[in-house]
């Protein structure tokens, strides 16, 4: 038999994986309420960000389902909801391959912060120009009630180009494909109120107002405000026992 490869299992999906297996032996039967993420995360001896991966990636698999104010439920032992296996497996095989919210949250941190501070080093008239466009059309989408994910994608591939570093502009377009992936969508999906994309938009201005006057430490730490605030924001409990 010839060797397999050999791919280490991002920790959330170990934990995924040993909570689905408790629900397939009958520990947690359809309709019964998880444990809290805290009990969870004490219990596995991991951090809470990663216990809340793993749930998103439970309930973007369909074997649970998050209800905010109340707690996390358990469909059903099927791998999908509608007990489709195939649909399932090819649902956990997407999801396998990506970074967790919480894990591509702080590598944005720490790579966008340091975009920002080059882009105020060396943008262009034009480039603040792009930049202050990208936000107008995040806040048009706003205005016409979408979700402007498109304006928030395009601001920060406008402030990676204002960097002149092409490398850059490819890691930010890669992270930002992650991003736009069902894990990242459906934890976002809790948390999708008016609030936090007013919040956003005026976190970008910031950033803009920064990168404008070339300011670079400021700039810098203006977007670690943003995303550290997006990775508290959705790291808030999902009830009152969390």
């Amino acid at each position: 038999m010839p060797f397999q490869s050999i791919e280490p299992r991002r920790l959330y999906r170990q934990i995924a994986d040993q909570i689905r297996a408790l629900v397939r032996a009958g520990e947690f039967v359809a309709g019964a309420r998880l444990p809290p993420e805290r009990d969870l995360a004490r219990q596995l001896g991991v951090s809470r960000p990663s216990v809340r991966e793993a749930l998103i990636a439970l309930e973007v698999e369909g074997l649970v389902e998050v209800r905010i104010g109340s707690g996390i439920y358990v469909l059903g032992p099927s791998v999908r909801a509608d007990g489709d296996e195939a649909a399932g497996a090819a649902v956990s095989g997407t999801i396998d391959a990506a970074a967790g919210p919480f894990e591509l949250m702080r590598a944005r941190y720490t790579i966008e912060s340091e975009c920002a501070a080059l882009a105020a080093k060396s943008a262009k008239k034009a480039q603040i120009v792009a930049i202050e466009d990208a936000i107008d059309v995040m806040e048009g989408e706003f205005a016409h009630a979408t979700q402007p994910i498109s304006g928030d994608r395009l601001f920060h591939l406008r402030v990676a180009e204002a960097t002149g570093n092409g490398a850059l502009v490819a890691v930010v377009r890669m992270l930002w494909e992650e991003r736009l992936g069902p894990l990242y969508q459906r934890l976002e999906h809790h948390y999708d109120t008016p609030g936090l994309w007013t919040a956003a938009m005026a976190e970008h201005r910031a950033v803009r107002k920064a990168i404008a006057e070339h300011d670079v430490a400021e700039a810098r730490a203006s977007m670690q405000r943003h995303l550290n605030r997006a990775y508290k924001r959705f790291n808030k409990g999902w009830n009152s026992s969390h």
